[in-house]
């Protein structure tokens, strides 16, 4: 296995930018989800996903109330405080503070962040104010070497 960096993870990240939106697939340049950009990466960086997530609907979060996407994170990567978060972290949000987390993308610098959304591509976004306060959980690569 190749040992690869943060700046690896951003990189291959934003080879990702233009790829549209399409509920659960994992497909650079043909499709992908939030979580998909994230498998995607995950098989850059491994070569193999961790599991094969079940099917999912777009309201999933909101049917059954579980953390199900924090739950894979703490399964497959390391949470961290979300102080401590670098570019290459995976971010996850939720959409109310009473709701699970539903949504993710890969931070690309301190004021960035990278993911695919409804209706648009995989595109790499200004981390406003409005994006900080749902993040809910802050996750890293495991096994990645210093840059």
């Amino acid at each position: 296995m190749t040992m690869h960096t943060r700046q690896d993870v951003v990189d291959e990240a934003r080879r990702w930018l233009g790829t549209p939106y399409r509920h659960q697939a994992s497909l650079k340049g043909r499709g992908c989800d939030c979580l998909g950009l994230i498998r995607g990466l995950w098989r850059f960086l491994y070569d193999l996903e961790p599991e094969t997530p079940p099917a999912y609907t777009p309201d999933w979060a909101e049917a059954n109330g579980d953390e199900t996407l924090a739950e894979a994170g703490h399964r497959h990567l390391l949470a961290i405080q979300s102080e401590e978060a670098l570019p290459g972290d995976v971010l996850l949000f939720r959409w109310q503070a009473h709701c699970p987390a539903k949504h993710a993308g890969i931070l690309s610098s301190d004021a960035h962040f990278i993911h695919a959304q409804s209706g648009a591509v995989v595109s790499e976004v200004p981390l406003t104010g409005w994006w900080r306060r749902r993040i809910s959980h802050v996750f890293r690569f495991p096994c990645l070497k210093a840059d």
